[in-house]
């Protein structure tokens, strides 16, 4: 009867949780000791490590019952759903039980808001504590940072948690006043700068006392809403780069909103959700942090959103036509990278391999590059002017028939664990 009240519990709250995607790979370094159970390795996620490995966590909430009324959320306290809640004894060995199993490596572990945020976060708290103290568990934990929750508590998740996040939740502070009235900015962007600042404290103090605990080694994520409201993307990853160089924040994850709700604040129930505009602000995003973009550079004023039909790095070069085309031999790194169709690494292997030889067409072929997108781009040290003097529009069209997007109007549901 017991185990039956527990895997009821379970699907009720792995349902939930699923509108939650901040649970990707952390990188912590987090090591296994004294023969306990799991390592941090390489992160975990629900996606594939850079090794190549899939690997899996429990993604759950503590509960979904919530002192809120966020429109945009399936737990607000005026939907009429089922209500469940974990002890804290039972998240513990549910992850126990799910490792032994191989089932998963780590445990991803947020909730709706009980009675106050101290009041939650401290059992969230006593959970990482068992698991880590107890159960001598060492694999991955990413935690929920109840904003309004005291320091103290905060400081305690981050020295038995690898990643912890506070999720903004709406791109502006109007937005979420709009559908949030309950809740304050503020009271997201202060336990922000406390963690970051706990963060590069503890990072310090390493570098001089190897013996000093680890903090949040994977550091700190957030979670934005797109589509509830009318933000443009420019509002948008405005937010997201003050994240990233204000509060040195590790990620910022975009999750498409689903239609839930007859509430006339929102989009209606049927609406599509917004999956090819998510996935174009995770690529303009990987663009700020990687390849040295400015968010005026990928969109601006004059176009604040982008483009569905085309990834933000081509849209960039083709509002950028004088600066090609590149010569692959003589070009440097930075700009290498630039060019669509070759990627970070990709853009690596051309500066190495051009100290061996002049590349031509066919070397490109060989290294992998995405040819037939990045010949409208390229020069050479021979001329080669197969592509010349073809207009932005046309090498769009161009391109885009070459492609076809794996993108749909639908929504993929959290993988069931059973």
């Amino acid at each position: 009867m017991v185990q039956e009240r527990v895997m009821e519990k379970l699907a009720i709250l792995a349902d939930a949780a699923k509108y939650d995607v901040s649970c990707s790979s952390g990188q912590s370094t987090r090591k296994n000791k004294n023969k306990g159970l799991g390592d941090t390795g390489g992160g975990i996620c629900h996606a594939f490590t850079e090794d190549g490995r899939c690997v899996s966590l429990l993604k759950i909430l503590l509960t979904n019952h919530c002192i809120f009324d966020c429109a945009y959320c399936v737990s607000r306290k005026s939907n009429d759903i089922k209500r469940a809640a974990f002890t804290v004894q039972e998240v513990v060995d549910l992850t126990i039980g799910f490792y032994r199993r191989n089932y998963i490596e780590g445990l991803f572990l947020s909730s709706g808001i009980f009675d106050n945020a101290d009041y939650t976060m401290e059992r969230l708290v006593r959970i990482v504590k068992k698991l880590r103290l107890e159960e001598n568990f060492n694999g991955y934990i990413h935690l929920k940072a109840i904003p309004g929750a005291s320091e103290e508590l905060l400081k305690e998740a981050g020295l038995y948690a690898d990643r912890l996040s506070v999720n903004v939740e709406m791109p502006t502070e109007q937005s979420l006043k709009l559908l949030a009235p309950d809740k304050n900015h503020k009271d997201v962007i202060k336990p922000m700068q406390y963690l970051k600042n706990e963060i590069i404290g503890y990072q310090e103090e390493k570098k001089s006392n190897y013996k000093t605990p680890l903090f949040a080694p994977a550091g700190q994520s957030t979670q934005m809403v797109i589509g509830a409201t009318k933000e443009n993307d420019l509002e948008i990853l405005g937010m997201a780069n003050y994240f990233y160089e204000q509060m040195k924040m590790r990620r910022v994850y975009y999750s498409g909103y689903v239609p839930i709700s007859y509430d006339n604040r929102l989009p209606a129930i049927g609406t599509p959700v917004p999956m090819i505009r998510e996935n174009r602000l995770y690529q303009a995003d990987w663009l700020i942090r990687y390849y040295g973009f400015n968010v005026n550079e990928i969109v601006g004023f004059d176009q604040p959103n982008l483009d569905l039909d085309i990834d933000p790095k081509l849209g960039w070069a083709l509002r950028n036509l004088h600066q090609f085309p590149v010569d692959i031999n003589t070009a440097d790194l930075e700009l290498i990278q630039r060019i669509p169709g070759i990627g970070f690494l990709s853009a690596k292997k051309i500066v190495s391999a051009r100290t061996f030889k002049k590349l031509q067409p066919e070397d490109l072929k060989k290294l992998g590059i995405a040819y037939s997108r990045s010949k409208f781009f390229l020069a050479f040290s021979t001329p080669f002017y197969l592509q010349k003097d073809l207009t932005s529009l046309q090498i769009k069209n161009q391109i885009l028939n070459l492609q076809n997007s794996k993108y749909k109007n639908n929504f993929s549901n959290q993988l069931s664990l059973f």
